[in-house]
């Protein structure tokens, strides 16, 4: 089995100067540690799709910074397509891509294109490699239309789209995208997030995700590791996930007159042909759908880890 990713107890502090007396600052300083990992351990297979999330502060951009190499790891090992970010960090570059939906790598005044040409120098890459890579990136995120008009004229979407093929050129192993929606309409997260499964099925580019958005959650990926406080809490197929989660349904129901009622119901303590029988005695229905949380409630109860479990029928908004 060929692991794109292996974490080993691996962890990152950070220090600060504690306040001391003039004397003691001198001759013996004390310092306050921070520990923004903790000793996190796991595999990711090349080809995997994974949502790697937490709630703010949880440790999951130290955890990318480490294995971009632009943070060493106060200690752990840690190996991306079998290198050291700490120690092989040049190797490291030519093999991986990296997309911060905050930051951009593309010149604002200049043209994409030209900002392409300069990325195929960096990365030594070969002319006709980089025409026929280009062309195939080209028509899969379809940014032809506005490949030569310069950046600073982009909306975001489009910005983005360009962002995510600069950092495919050199046609990288792993492909690590750090909040690649935030900001967009709902059809241009739609795009870019089949585009990511897309490139993923024809290349086997082994993708990491951040997001918190749980429609790229659950669009993109096919895992999710889920870290608070430096350490994990759940790793697990998306699928499994819901499934350890889905004890609470929605049900919508719309009335005669057009009215639409959402109710909320626990099925480990109510079962749900009881609450249907329930909900149908209250008004003349012509509509009844039963939904599943969405995964951005399902991963609000992983964070709380809440016990509490409502046995009534309780009714949304009120």
């Amino acid at each position: 089995m060929s692991y794109a990713i292996e974490v080993k107890n691996l962890s990152k502090s950070f220090y600060s100067r504690k306040k001391q007396g003039f004397w003691a600052g001198i001759f013996a300083r004390k310092y306050n540690e921070k520990k923004a990992v903790n000793k996190l351990s796991f595999t990711i297979k090349e080809g995997e799709r994974v949502a790697f999330i937490g709630p703010n502060g949880a440790g999951k951009s130290t955890t990318i910074k480490m294995l971009t190499s632009i943070l060493h790891p106060t200690s752990g090992r840690a190996r991306v397509m079998g290198m050291n970010p700490a120690e092989d960090r040049e190797l490291l570059a030519y093999n991986i891509g990296a997309v911060f939906g905050q930051r951009s790598q593309l010149w604002q005044h200049l043209s994409p294109m030209k900002s392409f040409e300069l990325l195929a120098a960096v990365y030594d890459i070969p002319e006709s490699t980089f025409k026929k890579r280009l062309k195939n990136l080209v028509a899969t995120f379809e940014i032809g239309e506005y490949i030569d008009k310069p950046v600073r004229t982009f909306s975001l979407g489009e910005r983005m789209r360009c962002e995510i093929v600069a950092s495919l050129l050199h046609n990288p192993k792993v492909l690590f995208l750090d909040e690649p929606t935030i900001g967009l309409d709902v059809v241009a997260k739609a795009k870019i997030r089949e585009t990511l499964k897309e490139l993923n099925r024809r290349e086997g580019t082994t993708i990491i995700l951040t997001s918190h958005d749980a429609g790229d959650i659950e669009d993109v990926c096919n895992r999710a590791i889920i870290i608070n406080h430096g350490k994990i809490v759940i790793d697990e197929s998306i699928t499994k996930l819901k499934a350890q989660y889905l004890s609470r349904k929605v049900i919508r129901a719309t009335g005669a007159r057009g009215k639409i009622s959402v109710y909320e119901i626990d099925t480990k303590c109510m079962p749900l042909q009881a609450a249907l029988a329930d909900i149908i005695k209250k008004d003349d229905l012509v509509d009844l759908t039963i939904e599943d949380p969405s995964m951005e409630e399902i991963i609000k109860d992983v964070y709380s880890k809440s016990e509490n479990i409502s046995c009534s029928i309780k009714l949304r908004g009120k």
